[in-house]
């Protein structure tokens, strides 16, 4: 079966993108930006919040081994979606919780989606579904930065680890060998 691809927002991409990184159907997982008015914005610039974009990641999968509505349960299950423009200490409507469906099979779900995870959640999701807009890959930098050095990195040690606690909690069966 052809690869398919999600893109999802939940505030810093090194956080996002290592939950992502290991999960069996997952072929890559791209940190970039998206849904904002400038072309090829650079970090510096999306940093500002001024770009309109969010830090994102891109995710290449095979619905055969893991589906899209899976893909978004560990999404709300291993970020903060009840924050508006706020994961932790990253603030800003780059750091904002949204989907990008990229059909509308996709944003279907990512409604559906929505409704089963606001019962884990006491404050109501603030999650945005928005318009599949152009994508721009993060800097080289960016990309499997806790694969690379996120372990070096007192703010990938305070935020990934219990990331990945949930993942493993909720989703064992979801992770890769």
């Amino acid at each position: 079966m052809a690869q398919e691809i999600a893109t999802l927002a939940g505030g810093c991409f090194w956080c996002t993108e290592a939950v992502y990184q290991n999960l069996r159907g997952v072929s890559s997982v791209e940190s970039g930006y998206i849904g904002g008015a400038r072309p090829n914005p650079t970090y510096e610039e999306i940093c500002t919040g001024a770009t309109g974009h969010a830090e994102a990641i891109r995710i290449t999968y095979d619905p055969a081994q893991i589906s899209y509505d899976d893909l978004l349960d560990i999404f709300f299950a291993t970020h903060e979606p009840t924050t508006l423009n706020r994961q932790g200490n990253d603030v800003g409507t780059q750091y904002r919780s949204a989907i990008f469906p990229h059909s509308p099979e996709q944003e279907a779900q990512a409604h559906a989606a929505i409704t089963r995870a606001q019962p884990d959640h006491r404050d109501p999701i603030v999650t945005t579904i928005e318009a599949d807009a152009p994508w721009y890959p993060a800097e080289d930098y960016h990309q499997k930065y806790w694969e690379r050095v996120g372990d070096r990195n007192p703010y990938c040690m305070a935020v990934i680890p219990p990331k990945l606690a949930k993942l493993r909690k909720g989703f064992a069966e979801r992770i890769g060998a």
